[in-house]
């Protein structure tokens, strides 16, 4: 499932080309077609981003209309320029002018929604460290919970945006054993986490993929092979279990928590205190 910073940077990419411009809107798949024919021929007005949704924005009577995209597991968007080929049914939804267009396929979610509709689901998410979110409300919510960091790290409801490759490797940045409860980290741990989160976040919306690797441990710099991966970046533990670790040359570990493969370092991530700082 696509990361916040993915999201923010389709907003973005949306902008780019449609803001204010007059779009065709379609539903070639059929199954939003009748949102698509309430929106034909209207301009796009904003694109923005929580999380993991995505609102594109369109002028109605008296409020804005929005579609709300949340990609889930298949979903995609793809964009291009002129010419615009004839679409496939695959298509939920594209949006297009004389130069460019964008599909979507596959989403989860792609439902045309109130200004009231858009602020329940905003209110329901967690803070967005890359919206200039308050980070307090999340802290309160975790401080209190006996639920796993790990865990915690992965509820949209407490943090939205991140997901299993930022939560994998912010941890590990900070010598954080994932299996630590919420009410054991302290408030300096957590304000470090999500400034963390901010600017490797705000990097992969600039690069549009996860490095979180600092330039000290980066291959250049440590002499090692770059990595490998469909998912692109360097990164210390996601995806690399049984692997050594970049830092000590301890063993990488994996297990299954919240329904999703965890990563971490027991050595630079111990159980019991803190690993040095510079993680």
């Amino acid at each position: 499932m696509p990361e916040g910073h993915t999201i923010h940077r389709l907003a973005r990419d949306h902008r780019e080309r449609f803001l204010d411009r007059a779009l065709r809107v379609s539903s070639p798949q059929g199954r939003f077609a009748d949102g698509a024919a309430l929106l034909d021929g209207s301009p796009l007005s904003e694109a923005e981003a929580h999380g993991k949704h995505l609102f594109l924005g369109f002028p109605g009577a008296g409020e804005s209309r929005w579609v709300h995209i949340h990609l889930g597991l298949f979903g995609r968007l793809d964009f291009g320029t002129a010419p615009v080929p004839p679409p496939t049914g695959t298509v939920r939804l594209r949006l297009a002018t004389a130069d460019a267009y964008a599909d979507l396929r596959g989403p989860t979610t792609c439902a045309l929604i109130t200004d009231g509709e858009k602020r329940a689901i905003h209110d329901r998410l967690g803070p967005d460290p890359l919206r200039d979110d308050d980070p307090g409300p999340a802290w309160t919510r975790i401080s209190r919970s006996r639920v796993t960091v790990a865990a915690l790290l992965m509820d949209q409801k407490i943090v939205a945006g991140v997901g299993n490759v930022y939560r994998a490797e912010v941890l590990f940045r900070h010598g954080i054993d994932p299996y630590r409860t919420g009410r054991d980290l302290d408030r300096a741990e957590w304000d470090a986490v999500w400034a963390d989160l901010v600017d490797l976040m705000r990097e992969g919306v600039r690069n549009n993929r996860i490095d979180t690797v600092r330039p000290e441990h980066l291959p250049e710099a440590m002499g090692r092979p770059p990595r490998v991966d469909d998912h692109g970046g360097e990164v210390y533990v996601y995806r690399r279990a049984n692997q050594p670790c970049h830092i000590c040359g301890g063993e990488i570990r994996t297990a299954g928590l919240a329904a999703r493969n965890l990563f971490w370092c027991p050595t630079c991530q111990p159980t019991a205190g803190k690993a040095p700082e510079g993680r």
